[in-house]
């Protein structure tokens, strides 16, 4: 599973997760798990660049995911940890802008959510690793000032319950990567923002990584509110 990046299908998106995260967009607390898709060619791994596209003000939102290791549908809660391969440090980046205007015109987010380098993805975490996947400390730099700082406790809803409301809508498949939500502190990247993020057991060893450059994306989409 470490070639999850190149061999998964699908990047699945859980949102609103975390209460704090919730509150500070002036949104309303879930009362299931929901989910967006995010295409995989959105990746880009540590030491490259996350390109920011005209007229788009994008957000960091740094995460949890889950390696799917084993194919399901159905799942249940009880089952979900067999399904499990591992874990990847994230960040979902976001065209916050977009994202307001299609949000009021009830459209997709396909395209707020999919742009080229949106899903910065560190290398595969081994499940053997992780003791306790809701218990890890997640941190965000922006030219390392802390923007976000939380913790996969505060989750609302736990990995088994995203994985049983995800395949019962559709089939998980092996690599895909279930992206868990983000805790509070999102907040805009500029063009030449150096942006690092961690993941850590809650002793404080880390698990994983990730450094990035922020630059203005030459040629593409230009967005005009």
């Amino acid at each position: 599973m470490s070639s999850f990046s190149r061999s998964g299908r699908k990047i699945v998106a859980i949102g609103r997760n975390y209460a704090q995260h919730v509150k500070e967009l002036n949104n309303a607390m879930p009362k299931e798990p929901f989910f967006f898709l995010k295409p995989t060619t959105s990746y880009v791994h540590s030491d490259g660049n996350v390109e920011i596209p005209k007229g788009v003000i994008v957000h960091h939102e740094v995460e949890l995911g889950v390696v799917i290791g084993k194919p399901g549908r159905d799942i249940s809660q009880g089952a979900a940890d067999s399904h499990i391969a591992g874990y990847a440090l994230a960040i979902d980046m976001t065209a916050r802008n977009m994202q307001e205007v299609v949000k009021k015109q009830g459209l997709p987010w396909s395209a707020v959510k999919g742009f080229d380098t949106f899903t910065p993805v560190s290398n595969f975490i081994p499940r053997s690793s992780v003791a306790n996947p809701h218990d890890l400390k997640l941190w965000l730099k922006i030219n390392d000032a802390f923007k976000q700082n939380g913790t996969t406790a505060d989750m609302i809803f736990r990995i088994p319950r995203l994985i049983e409301h995800v395949s019962s809508i559709m089939t998980l498949e092996e690599g895909d990567l279930l992206l868990t939500g983000t805790p509070a502190g999102v907040g805009p990247i500029a063009a030449g923002d150096k942006i690092t993020a961690g993941i850590a057991t809650a002793e404080g060893s880390p698990l994983a990584e990730l450094v990035l450059t922020a630059v203005d994306r030459q040629g593409g989409y230009n967005f005009t509110a």
